[in-house]
């Protein structure tokens, strides 16, 4: 079986593994006869297989099941885990950032220390609650207060682990992304006609 791509010549034990295999990644259901071809092996063995799998992940009551849905078959978490699932998702806060948590990030990275009225002027919109978002996932952080009373905030190093950074000094510069002067000046000239 080792460096074996399909499984043509394959035991039934073989196929199950194969199937498995192939389950673990794909990202939507994946129907009998498309399995039974990358493992080029006939459709009944792919579904008597698929059927045993079944049967035997749910007699060893996994934290996972295989689903046929959708006309095709795909590995789904366990329903009486789905609370431990939502909790380990929002917990470790594995979600996305929204495109504002992503913008409001950045104008901490690169201007940090800051306050939130700094990054708010800077966006142009009111950042509290994007702020409190990205201090409860542990990207920024309390940096102290301005001689004024107004919190200033930072990255993390937890920020620093999840952008594969070892220190802000490796954030790429900005200057090549920003307009020029005179290109700024005619955007206000611009906007100000309207």
């Amino acid at each position: 079986m080792e460096h074996q791509s399909t499984l043509s010549t394959a035991t039934d034990d073989d196929i199950r593994r194969g199937l498995e295999a192939i389950l673990m990644v794909v990202d939507s259901p994946a129907s009998a006869v498309d399995l039974a071809t990358a493992l080029e092996v006939p459709v009944q063995r792919v579904d008597d297989a698929l059927q045993a799998l079944r049967r035997e992940y749910e007699e060893q009551c996994r934290g996972f099941e295989l689903r046929n849905v959708a006309d095709g078959w795909r590995f789904y978490s366990a329903p009486q885990f789905d609370g431990v699932v939502k909790q380990f998702i929002v917990g470790n806060h594995t979600q996305k950032l929204s495109q504002a948590a992503l913008e409001t990030l950045a104008v901490v990275a690169y201007r940090q220390p800051v306050t939130r009225a700094k990054v708010s002027a800077i966006r142009g919109v009111n950042v509290d609650s994007v702020i409190r978002n990205l201090v409860l996932r542990g990207l920024i952080e309390d940096a102290g207060e301005t001689a004024s009373g107004a919190t200033l905030f930072r990255t993390t190093s937890e920020f620093l682990e999840r952008m594969g950074l070892t220190s802000l000094d490796e954030l790429a510069p900005l200057a090549p992304y920003l307009p020029a002067h005179e290109e700024i000046h005619e955007l206000s000239l611009t906007l100000e006609d309207t």
